[in-house]
């Protein structure tokens, strides 16, 4: 898992309006050989063998079910929800998911690699953002203890998210 790397949300990320005000904002990114579109890479994602697991964990304790069907019309923009999310903000090479209680954020994003003489290469890029919830009798923003807990699992898992994409696509681009 080399290949992906922790970096800036970049500016038209729609994810950076949560980079401030005391929420939590990630940002990975990888390149892949190859024009990758939007749509395949949030269908790749999203139906990976990793993903999946959270799909059933879903589906099962939260009553939260999806299939790989519903993905693929939420990567070609015909839903605006899927299991435990909604879309946020969508444009041509961006989704911005919330789930259901408004506290997290996923967001991916493809874009043209920089540099290179070779053949074209795209950046995949993947985020989540973790909103605060403000303490009622103080009015304190706080992350709570859940939250910093499980703070090292979710950067590996966003990780293993974004190179189990990755992996996928790849696949596809060999067997094409």
């Amino acid at each position: 898992m080399s290949s992906i790397q922790p970096c800036e949300l970049p500016n038209q990320a729609l994810l950076a309006r949560y980079a401030h005000g005391g929420a939590y904002a990630d940002c990975y990114t990888t390149d892949i050989a190859g024009v990758v579109s939007h749509a395949a890479y949030v269908e790749a994602f999203y139906t990976g063998a990793v993903f999946k697991l959270e799909r059933f964990l879903l589906a099962r304790l939260a009553s939260r079910p999806s299939t790989d069907a519903q993905v693929r019309q939420l990567a070609a923009g015909e839903r605006d929800t899927f299991s435990a999310w909604k879309v946020e903000a969508r444009t041509d090479d961006q989704l911005l998911m919330c789930d259901l209680a408004g506290r997290t954020r996923s967001w991916l994003m493809v874009a043209q690699a920089p540099g290179g003489s070779g053949p074209s290469s795209t950046r995949l890029y993947f985020g989540s953002a973790v909103v605060p919830v403000v303490d009622k009798a103080s009015g304190e923003a706080r992350m709570g203890f859940l939250f910093k807990a499980l703070l090292g699992f979710h950067k590996l898992y966003s990780r293993v998210l974004l190179h189990a994409a990755r992996s996928r696509l790849a696949r596809a681009a060999r067997a094409a």
